[in-house]
């Protein structure tokens, strides 16, 4: 996957994770009632600074925080830019 945008800095972008669409029983969660994903891939990466280098790599799948990083908009897609401090873990 090829993103056309390069964070500055100790940014990442972010591709969230779909949101769930059904409880662990099968019940169906309406659009409303979703909860904003906590986890994604990362599809990008700036090149970090002196006092905080960059530890994640593009295809990380990463877990932040309910309320981290701007919401944007690119090629039809929507996807999450954040400073990489704003990050909690990668996933193994």
């Amino acid at each position: 996957m090829s993103v056309k945008l390069k964070p500055l800095a100790d940014r990442v972008l972010i591709e969230p994770a779909p949101a769930e669409t059904t409880t662990a029983s099968g019940i169906i969660i309406p659009d409303t009632a979703q909860e904003k994903p906590q986890k994604g891939k990362v599809v990008a990466v700036g090149a970090g600074t002196k006092e905080n280098p960059i530890t994640v790599k593009v295809g990380n799948t990463v877990l932040y925080g309910k309320y981290a990083g701007t919401e944007l908009k690119l090629e039809g897609k929507t996807y999450l830019i954040m400073r990489e401090n704003d990050l909690l873990g990668i996933l193994e």
